[in-house]
């Protein structure tokens, strides 16, 4: 086992502490996944793992995880044209909705589609709801758990913003018809669309403007007048969504300036009043660190309070191991069957600082307890793994997935 404080680290070594490789899959040579892991119980009882890819050509596919050390690839399918990607999607009893981006504004199908399942082999669509536009892309990211609603960091045919960067904002789809899906409510940055009565927002200079746009977009089912969003340069936003026709905001948490941008993820742990909030490194080779993992006091929710942040490795050693280092997707707690739940233990990906795991026990003093870091990829660009997301079954195993042409890794926590 290498040590992974060791700037002389090299990209080809696997590193390890506390997890075990158990399985490796490369999805038939079309390895380069997204943002958008999600686990079915088929009514067979399998355990189906959904993933959503990368780029074109491939859209998503699906993998028979019941036995996680022989992965089983049951169906991967194609994008429409190669100007799409379906970087995020979640799974719902038998439906599972897929987010579609387009490489640049104008183009169709953007939105999302909505799967009939409860064949995996044979995913059938029920649905598209159009998200595009002379303005829009269409659809970044999206939440989907509870079979009934969809929310989603989305741009709009009628949607027009103040700069190109701020085209996606938090919309919410009705899909209790998943036949016919509705909006009922959006919310957007003031002063970030054409016409607004707020100026723009003031922007991060030159390569660290990222936009002021919405990223994960989560609602909890325990907590359904609440919406926990990552809104990239804009910060991190709790919204009171009990009217949805008039979304309030409840609190506004940002670091940047002075740093970098780029809020990705804003999770709370309810019965601890805590919320654990991580950015996204968005440049290779350390240009935009620091890019890392939050914890905040949450106790007044309208006034967080920022604890300290998560430990990390070396960043000497990791910026020179080739692509993005630094904090990006945290296994999100999904209130969802086989999905691993946990108040106190935080799973998160690192681009190449691999997946690593967390002890929150003590807020102030977070401890990283796991990670693993596999070796690099064959034919990756980066010349290093980039682990983009991570999703962990109520097994305790771990599903990570690289970014180019890594596939996925099926992980073994032995803390």
């Amino acid at each position: 086992m290498s040590n992974i404080s060791n700037p002389a680290a090299k990209s080809d070594n696997a590193l390890s502490l506390n997890m075990k490789l158990l399985a490796h899959h490369e999805l038939g040579g079309f390895g380069g996944l997204g943002e958008g892991i999600s686990m079915q119980i088929d009514p067979k009882g399998r355990r189906i793992l959904w993933l959503a890819h990368e780029s074109a050509p491939k859209n998503f596919s699906g993998i028979d995880v019941t036995d996680p050390s022989n992965p089983q690839l049951l169906v991967q399918t194609d994008l429409p044209h190669m100007k799409l990607r379906s970087n995020s999607l979640d799974v719902a009893g038998n439906i599972l909705a897929v987010a579609y981006q387009a490489s640049a504004v104008g183009i169709k199908p953007a939105g999302v589609d909505l799967f009939d399942v409860s064949v995996p082999e044979s995913p059938k669509l029920i649905s598209h709801f159009d998200c595009s536009g002379p303005h829009s892309r269409g659809v970044h990211a999206l939440w989907f758990v509870d079979g009934k609603t969809i929310h989603m960091a989305s741009g709009a045919g009628d949607f027009e913003p103040t700069n190109p960067l701020d085209d996606q904002f938090y919309r919410i789809l009705d899909v209790s018809n998943p036949a016919k899906p509705v909006e009922k409510g959006r919310w957007w940055y003031p002063g970030t669309r054409v016409g607004d009565a707020a100026p723009p927002p003031k922007r991060l200079s030159g390569t660290f403007d990222t936009g002021f746009r919405a990223h994960n977009t989560n609602v909890f089912p325990s907590h359904p007048d609440r919406a926990y969003v990552g809104y990239i340069d804009g910060g991190a936003f709790v919204l009171d969504i009990s009217d949805p026709s008039n979304i309030q905001v409840v609190s506004h948490w940002n670091h940047s300036p002075p740093l970098n941008g780029f809020i990705h993820t804003l999770l709370p742990l309810f019965d601890r009043k805590l919320w654990v909030v991580s950015d996204e490194c968005v440049q290779d080779n350390g240009l935009d660190w620091p890019k890392l993992v939050w914890m905040l006091d949450a106790r007044d929710e309208a006034h967080p309070l920022p604890l300290g942040t998560f430990p990390m490795p070396n960043p000497e050693a990791f910026i020179k191991r080739g692509g993005r280092f630094g904090a990006h997707n945290l296994h999100e707690n999904l209130p969802v069957p086989g999905s691993f739940r946990s108040d106190t233990i935080i799973v998160g990906t690192f681009f190449n600082g691999g997946v690593r795991v967390f002890d929150t026990s003590n807020p102030l003093r977070v401890e990283e307890i796991a990670y693993y870091v596999p070796a690099a990829p064959k034919l990756s660009p980066a010349g290093a793994i980039q682990l983009n997301d991570v999703f962990v079954d109520d097994r305790g195993i771990v599903y990570t997935v690289d970014r180019f042409t890594g596939g996925l890794y099926i992980l073994e926590m032995t803390i």
